[in-house]
């Protein structure tokens, strides 16, 4: 199993949602979260200087079967895409063990 971590704009998660549940994603974490980026530099906006280095974000946090992890990692690279700097990460790790905890079912079959 995977645990696929991504973190995303917030206007782009309706999106992002809707493309994993039609590849059959049924369920994901996700908290709204704030963190720092790479871009360093403030911008104007109506004659009104603001920060940019305070990103606010939303996290998913996804599990899934081994062989559906790159599906879902393509699905997040395609529905999260705006090409503007600040479009994400994505992480992916492996998870040892997953247990239900209403049925005691375990692994890749707690994921269903």
């Amino acid at each position: 199993m995977k645990k696929i971590e991504a973190i995303i704009r917030k206007s782009e998660f309706d999106e992002t949602k809707e493309a994993l549940h039609a590849i059959g994603v049924t369920f994901f974490s996700y908290w709204d979260v704030t963190g720092v980026g790479n871009e360093k530099v403030g911008h104007v906006y109506r004659g009104v200087s603001y920060s940019t280095t305070d990103i606010q974000r939303r996290y998913l946090s996804i599990i899934v079967s081994d062989d559906f992890a790159e599906k879902t990692v393509d699905t997040l690279f395609k529905a999260a895409y705006t090409g503007q700097v600040g479009d994400g990460k994505i992480f992916v790790s492996s998870i040892d063990k997953a247990y239900r905890i209403r049925t005691k079912e375990e692994d890749e079959d707690s994921l269903k």
